[in-house]
């Protein structure tokens, strides 16, 4: 397990401090759209030192004020979407096989009077094939992004997008259904398609 997964520093202070409201229709679910440039969007504040391997862990922009964060160790990703705990214990959730994820990140909003609160996140992951290595297998995560209150977030469900027509929709469907009541830690993932092997590990 990296050394230094999702320690949360003072970077994360000014995206808190960003707007999260936005006027719309009460009861509206919608989605919002953001890009995910490691270069660009994110600071590393943790990292391996010489002969520790290769592991680093960064903070990125994400909604509005939500950050992501990133942890990444051998070739494999661990993403946490929202605000964590400033005393929160490392939580690695990741595909067992190289991983990697696409620069794009859908938000589920819902809206009550004039607030927009992001409450879940449709993130697609490449994952290696060893048996054809040019052709990796596509997944949604579907994930339960972390209020400011709460400070729960995790991976609610995964959804197979290599040969299926409709993951982006079953995707949405998960999200809406099941994020914003989902215990971390206590309930089951939901899973759709034959996924590669995801596990969690907490410390």
């Amino acid at each position: 397990m990296t050394p230094g997964v999702y320690r949360v520093s003072a970077l994360l202070i000014p995206l808190a401090l960003a707007g999260l409201c936005q006027p719309t229709q009460a009861g509206d679910i919608s989605s919002a759209y953001t890009d995910l440039d490691w270069k660009k969007d994110c600071v590393t504040y943790a990292q391996a030192e010489e002969g520790e391997g290769d592991w680093a862990s960064l903070a990125c922009s994400g909604y509005r004020g939500y950050p992501v964060l990133i942890s990444y160790d051998d070739a494999r990703e661990s993403l946490f979407y929202g605000f964590p705990p400033s005393d929160m214990t490392a939580v690695w959730e990741s595909f067992v096989a190289f991983n990697s994820v696409a620069p794009k990140l859908e938000w589920r909003i819902e809206t009550s009077g004039d607030r927009a609160v992001p409450f879940a996140v449709i993130h697609r992951r490449s994952i290696s094939n060893p048996e054809a290595e040019n052709k990796p297998t596509d997944v949604l995560i579907v994930a339960k992004v972390a209020q400011p209150e709460t400070y729960e977030g995790c991976t609610v469900g995964l959804v197979l997008a290599t040969g299926n027509p409709g993951a982006n929709d079953q995707a949405r469907k998960l999200a809406d259904e099941k994020a914003r009541t989902f215990a971390c830690g206590k309930d089951k993932r939901v899973v759709i398609g034959n996924a590669p092997d995801f596990g969690r590990v907490d410390n």
